[in-house]
């Protein structure tokens, strides 16, 4: 082969994980995701900077978090109502809704009017209206691109996923401090009207859907009956369960206590260290992304699930705060191919008329963390939080591995 040959290949091989970007309604569902995943995120440092600002209450600022979850658990009702529908339109509402919410805040604030009371009905209401967002989103991935192509399509689904997470609060946190809530809260639904205007422009979009229209309750149990039948989508699903009582809690719930009291850092060193992780995430995703086709994505996922928490182990055992935030970033790396795995294995497994009230089963495992933090909080007030760490990462590979003896069909998906 001459060398321009060489050369062309080699500029084909760098270019084609952005080729996906050809699918138009994929590029417009990314966009969608993208966008509203930073609005999220700016709108939780937003609320919590702000509930604290005219309350002084720690015991809100919780209250507050908690309550952009509190409805979750009907997520599998979500799930089977988005696969009646079609899945862009309810995208679209979704955002739409939530751009309003924000709209009426901005009101509230500006009047002089809003109360406390307001602020946490209108969480409730976003947090209802929320939950038809992944079903709907990641179900959209998998309608908008060939079957070879949704690994990939997962990877980026996930690189959107972690930019937002980096992107969201710092944005949200300048914005709070220059223009005030108010100014915050204009940018936030903004982002959720570009995010509803790019859902609006997917095309239809050809699934196969329920011939009848079963009420949404048999809609449900037939969901259940699914899952129940396909020991690689119930797996996946006890996987999320598992990451959710473990892994997540390490650089959610025990990231403050490790950076002050065991690298006796401050806020500023807080931020670092979780800059160090998202840093890695978006790493380990965008890697993901030049895979032309991922393979043996079960055995992957179960090695990504036993390496991130390796890596809690490692961290645990770090008394320097630089060790530490390498650590962190291979953490990253994990945390993120795990995501993308599970997805991946979700959206290859699943029969399209199906996938809403999968990944609704998906969006109610993240109810775990709750049990997760609390019980990790209460580990590291007893035993301190390396300890706590050490259980934690334990634990995760223990259940795991526990798993997977169970499930030999995971490991060869």
């Amino acid at each position: 082969m001459n060398t321009p040959s060489k050369i062309s290949a080699t500029l084909a091989r760098a270019a084609y994980p952005l080729s996906i970007f050809r699918w138009r309604n994929f590029a417009l569902v990314w966009t969608s995701m993208t966008l509203v995943g930073v609005g999220s995120q700016m709108e939780a440092v937003v609320l919590g900077w702000y509930v604290l600002e005219i309350t002084g209450s720690y015991f809100l600022v919780g209250l507050i978090s908690a309550a952009r979850m509190g409805l979750n658990f009907l997520a599998l009702f979500a799930g089977a109502i988005v696969d009646r529908l079609p899945r862009q339109r309810v995208l679209a509402a979704v955002e739409f809704t939530m751009a309003s919410l924000g709209l009426l805040m901005i009101t509230l604030i500006v009047s002089g009017l809003l109360e406390v009371w307001h602020i946490f009905a209108i969480t409730v209401s976003a947090g209802l209206v929320r939950i038809f967002q992944m079903p709907s989103a990641q179900s959209l991935v998998a309608d908008t691109l060939p079957q070879e192509r949704i690994g990939n399509g997962a990877a980026f689904t996930t690189v959107g996923m972690n930019l937002a997470m980096i992107v969201g609060p710092l944005v949200g946190g300048f914005l709070f401090k220059a223009f005030e809530a108010r100014g915050a809260y204009i940018v936030i639904a903004f982002l959720y009207c570009l995010s509803g205007m790019a859902a609006l422009l997917i095309r239809d979009v050809q699934r196969t859907a329920p011939a009848e229209r079963e009420p949404v309750l048999r809609s449900v149990l037939a969901g259940l009956r699914y899952v129940k039948k396909e020991q690689v989508l119930w797996a996946t699903l006890m996987i999320a369960v598992i990451i959710n009582l473990a892994g997540w809690t390490v650089h959610t719930s025990l990231m403050p206590i490790f950076a002050r009291d065991v690298l006796g850092s401050d806020s500023a060193g807080l931020g670092l260290l979780l800059f160090a992780f998202g840093i890695g995430a978006i790493t380990g995703s965008a890697i993901l992304t030049v895979f032309r086709n991922l393979r043996y994505t079960g055995k992957l996922l179960i090695g990504a699930v036993v390496m991130w928490h390796a890596a809690i182990l490692a961290f645990a055992a770090s008394q320097s705060f630089y060790l530490s935030m390498s650590i962190l970033f291979v953490m990253g790396i994990f945390f993120s191919a795990t995501q993308v795995f599970m997805l991946t294995v979700i959206l290859r497994t699943t029969k399209p008329e199906f996938r809403g009230r999968v990944i609704g089963l998906r969006v109610l495992a993240i109810y775990a963390f709750s049990f997760g933090s609390v019980a990790a909080g209460s580990m590291a007030e007893l035993w301190g939080a390396p300890w706590a760490a050490n259980i934690v990462g334990l634990a995760g590979i223990g259940l795991v591995l526990a798993l997977v003896g169970f499930t030999p069909k995971l490991r060869q998906a």
